[in-house]
């Protein structure tokens, strides 16, 4: 026999308050009758918790609404966004991009910062950790920011989901797994580690082209190639933090097999940004030959603007759209998300003309039917993700959230 269970009145009021502070964190200041409105909540129990969140110093009066009533006008109420802050890292192997934000995500100072290849010297590679966290706490002090609770790393490579390593599936600098270290070493601060294409995945569920969807798989093409896997709302990283890791998809039309050090003879070698480059060479466009994802992103730009005026950009964005359908039909039989999201510089500059090409040519080479969109998310969709992610861990913590 079962025996039902009540909640505490402390567990009610935990409750209670974190449905409150969700609500002024997603909709902005209300007043107390709104929020009773909206939780469903009585009267004594609003004023309640509103009294217990301005004494914690999670919730403040900001101003007034005028009403159609009686009386004085509504105390509006809102979410103390400099109670913490956060910082947000895309790390690439050139350099990384930052944002210091406050507990409502606003970005309140940001910073890019260049990083020559210190070669083999271990010393310069902790040297060039040690600049960029200068850089971060720079940056925090120019926003006038004291501490930073938490710093999300969005970093290329597998996150090992039970230890939180870093481990490399190409050839990254040193100075990455420095800057982890470096990190760590800041007291009284969290420091997440996790996938760079996972967290884009995390952008695009939040605020970008699978909003409303609890499956999808982001699809990143840009200098190379990786997926984000969103099941049933969850972000599946695999046992070892591998899933989603299709540079390394052995499929036809590469001249060799992946290896398990390196992806070139895999789905890589079909679209990532040196294969699409060299691809629009065949086909008579002009590529940088630098052949990296911004050289990439130009031509699929350029060969969009060349559509219906005679110049060869339509028979290039369908092989490039073949190309891509082969890596993700791949996905789609073995995961049917129902929808796949293309990001990253090539994904982002095709837009929705290249997502319908990839759509109607995965259509004929699989039975499982998916919706192909372009991404949302945008150039900082790194950024975004990593924000979203600290932001989630610091109300973990402020709001008392599982």
């Amino acid at each position: 026999m079962t025996t039902a269970r009540t909640a505490t009145p402390s567990t009610a009021r935990a409750i209670n308050d974190r449905l409150a502070l969700n609500l002024l964190l997603d909709q902005g200041p209300l007043t107390a009758t709104e929020l009773r409105e909206l939780t469903g909540l009585s009267r004594p129990t609003v004023a309640d918790l509103l009294d217990r969140l301005g004494r914690s110093g999670l919730v403040a009066v900001v101003g007034e609404r005028g009403e159609q009533r009686r009386g004085p006008n509504a105390r509006l109420y809102a979410l103390v966004a400099s109670r913490a802050h956060l910082a947000a890292f895309d790390v690439r192997s050139g350099g990384v991009s930052l944002v210091v934000a406050d507990l409502a995500g606003r970005t309140l100072a940001a910073a890019d910062l260049v990083v020559e290849d210190p070669g083999a010297d271990a010393a310069a590679h902790r040297a060039a950790a040690d600049r960029i966290v200068r850089t971060l706490l720079d940056t925090a002090r120019r926003a006038e920011v004291p501490h930073l609770h938490t710093v999300a790393v969005g970093a290329p490579g597998l996150v090992d989901p039970a230890t939180g390593r870093l481990q490399s599936t190409g050839e990254l600098p040193a100075w990455h797994a420095e800057l982890l270290a470096a990190l760590r070493e800041l007291p009284g601060t969290e420091v997440i580690l996790e996938n760079e294409v996972n967290l884009a995945g995390r952008a695009e569920y939040r605020t970008g082209a699978a909003r409303g969807r609890d499956d999808f798989v982001l699809v990143w093409l840009g200098h190379s190639v990786g997926a984000a896997v969103v099941l049933d709302g969850k972000l599946r990283r695999g046992i070892g933090g591998g899933a989603g890791e299709i540079c390394f998809l052995p499929v036809p039309g590469t001249t060799a097999l992946p290896t398990a050090t390196g992806c070139e003879g895999g789905f890589h070698g079909l679209v990532g940004s040196a294969a699409v480059c060299a691809l629009a060479r065949a086909h008579g466009l002009p590529a940088d030959p630098a052949d990296d994802a911004a050289a990439a992103e130009a031509v699929v730009r350029a060969a969009l603007d060349a559509l219906g005026d005679g110049r060869p950009g339509g028979p290039f964005l369908d092989e490039l759209a073949e190309r891509i359908a082969l890596g993700t039909s791949a996905i789609c039989v073995v995961l049917d998300p129902g929808c796949v999201v293309l990001g990253g510089e090539v994904g982002r500059a095709g837009g929705a003309e290249l997502a319908s090409r990839v759509e109607r040519r995965l259509a004929g080479l699989s039975p499982v039917r998916t919706e192909v969109r372009a991404g949302e998310a945008g150039g900082g969709a790194i950024l975004g993700g990593a924000v979203l992610t600290a932001g989630d861990a610091v109300r973990r913590d402020l709001f008392g959230e599982p």
